[in-house]
C-alpha cells in the first residue's frame, strides 16, 4: 500500500511538472532570440536594397544619359551632368570629363545635389555597422533619416535639371527651341528616369527603416530591451 501511494505521488508530481509552463525568463529569452533573427533577416534585406540603390545613383551621376537628342537639332547625341556626347558616323565624341569630377557649368548645382544624395545612401549602408555600438532602433532611425535626405536631394536635383535647360550645351544638342522645362527636340533619357525611381526607392527604404525602429521597441518584452544589442552582436 505504501509503495502504491508513493508511485501515485510520484506520478502526480510528474504530471504537475509536465503541465507547468516554462519559466517566464525562458519564454522571454526564446521570444527575444526569434525576434532578433527576424530583425537580422529584414535588416539584411534592407541593406541589399540600399546597396542596389547606391549603385544605381552612382550610375545616374556619372552616365551622360539624362537627355537624348532625336536628331532635330544641330547634333544628335546625349547629355549628362558631366559630359555631352555627339554622335556622328557611328562614333560618339564626348566633351567633358568624369575623371576630373568637373560637371558642366549649367548643371553644377544638380551634380552637387546628386552627389549629396549618393553620399547619404552610402552612409546609410555603412551605418549598419553601428549595430555593435548602438541599439537597433537607433541605427534604423539614423538610416531612415539618411534615406530621407537622399530622396530630398534627388528630388531637388530632378526639379532643377529641367530648369537648367537654357544652356549652350542643350541648345547645341536640342536646337534653339529649348527652354526652361522645354527640351526642344530632345527628350529625357534613362538616367533621368532612374533618378526619379531613386526618389521612390529612398522613400520606401526610409519608411521601412522607421517602421523597423518603432517595432524594435514595441515587440520586445519590457524586461528584455536592455540586452537586445548584446544578442545582435552574438547572434
Amino acid at each position: 500500500m505504501l509503495d502504491g501511494k508513493r508511485l501515485a505521488g510520484i506520478s502526480s508530481s510528474a504530471l504537475i511538472g509536465m503541465s507547468t509552463p516554462p519559466p517566464l525568463a525562458d519564454l522571454s529569452r526564446l521570444y527575444q532570440t526569434e525576434f532578433v533573427r527576424s530583425v537580422r533577416a529584414v535588416g539584411a534585406l534592407w541593406a541589399v536594397c540600399a546597396l542596389c540603390s547606391a549603385v544605381l545613383q552612382l550610375v545616374v551621376l556619372l552616365q551622360p544619359a539624362w537627355v537624348r537628342s532625336g536628331g532635330g537639332g544641330e547634333a544628335s547625341g546625349t547629355l549628362g551632368l558631366f559630359q555631352v556626347c555627339v554622335e556622328s558616323d557611328w562614333l560618339s565624341d564626348c566633351r567633358g570629363s568624369v575623371s576630373s569630377l568637373s560637371p558642366l557649368p549649367s548643371f553644377q548645382s544638380v551634380a552637387v545635389l546628386v552627389g549629396v544624395s549618393l553620399w547619404a545612401v552610402w552612409t546609410s549602408v555603412l551605418s549598419l555597422s553601428l549595430f555593435r555600438f548602438c541599439s537597433a532602433a537607433t541605427v534604423y532611425k539614423i538610416c531612415g533619416w539618411l534615406q530621407l535626405t537622399s530622396g530630398f536631394c534627388m528630388a531637388l536635383a530632378c526639379l532643377l535639371f529641367p530648369d537648367s535647360w537654357e544652356s549652350p550645351e542643350m541648345r547645341a544638342l536640342c536646337g534653339d527651341s529649348v527652354g526652361s522645362f522645354s527640351p526642344g527636340n530632345c527628350s529625357v533619357h534613362w538616367a533621368y528616369i532612374l533618378a526619379l525611381l531613386g526618389i521612390l526607392d529612398s522613400a520606401i527604404l526610409a519608411t521601412l527603416a522607421f517602421v523597423l525602429a518603432n517595432r524594435q521597441d514595441a515587440l520586445l518584452p519590457p524586461d528584455s530591451k536592455d540586452v537586445t544589442t548584446g544578442l545582435l552582436m552574438s547572434a
